[in-house]
């Protein structure tokens, strides 16, 4: 990966496909994701368009130097825009990714051209669905990821075998669990901005998974239905929270139509 110094922060990233030709797309991960989520989405992609990913702050390559937002990591994302040289861009996020991409289209509209949010919301989390992540994350810090992990799995990921993820989980814990209490408490201490998404005024595609387990259906419906631009929704059959990777095919699809649209 290539390394970005930008806020203070050395941010992880790769760059795929032409520079000139098609759009660029920049995605942004969820919550205990890393660029390697959107794999499926640069083999599809960076054929006609420039794909960029990044490891967000206590994530995968990048290190977290003390607690951040999501209104921080906006700025991380123009910021990375501006040492590439990117004037606009599509910005794609996943749950997370898709917070602090709502945020930057909030902060910097002139620079998004269009959103594609997946597994995504503008609203904070249902109290107890939030007492049971409290949980999840105090265990994580006095045992370590794997007493934990195919719970969190499961809610991010579904069913399956997931043991490179559960590797990622163990070699990050070693490394620094306090840097999962900076990502932890960024989404549990967010700002709600369901009131702001009229701002927003760019393209939009919504993507969510019928079996998404962390974000309702209805949650990404309101997104979308407050959002001030057109807007499309897609949703994936037996997709879960992170369907763009466990169902790759109907969500590239939509990705692929919807930046077809934008000609």
């Amino acid at each position: 990966m290539d390394i970005a110094s930008i806020n203070g922060v050395n941010l992880a990233f790769t760059d795929s496909g032409p520079v000139d030709g098609g759009r660029t797309v920049v995605f942004s991960h969820g919550l205990l994701m890393d660029h390697e989520m959107f794999e499926p989405q640069i083999a599809a992609l960076a054929g006609q368009h420039r794909v960029i990913t990044w490891d967000e702050r206590a994530h995968g390559e990048t290190r977290a130097p003390g607690p951040f937002s999501y209104w921080d990591s906006a700025r991380d994302l123009t910021g990375l825009l501006d040492h590439l040289g990117v004037d606009t861009a599509v910005l794609a996020g996943m749950s997370q990714g898709g917070f602090l991409s709502l945020r930057a289209a909030l902060a910097s509209p002139e620079r998004i051209q269009a959103l594609v949010l997946m597994g995504s919301q503008a609203g904070l989390e249902d109290p107890e669905k939030q007492a049971s992540y409290e949980v999840l994350h105090q265990v994580w810090l006095d045992q370590g990821p794997e007493p934990v992990q195919e719970i969190v799995a499961g809610i991010i990921l579904g069913e399956g075998e997931w043991a490179s993820w559960y590797a990622k989980w163990a070699t990050w814990a070693e490394r620094d669990r306090n840097e999962f209490t900076h990502a932890f408490r960024c989404l549990s201490d967010r700002d709600d901005i369901t009131e702001r998404l009229g701002e927003i005024t760019c393209p939009t595609l919504v993507i969510h998974g019928t079996a998404d387990a962390a974000i309702p259906m209805e949650r990404a419906r309101e997104m979308a239905d407050g959002l001030g631009g057109s807007t499309a929704f897609v949703e994936i059959d037996g997709g879960t929270h992170a369907c763009n990777l466990t169902h790759p095919g109907p969500v590239n699809e939509a990705i692929l139509a919807f930046l077809t649209s934008l000609d």
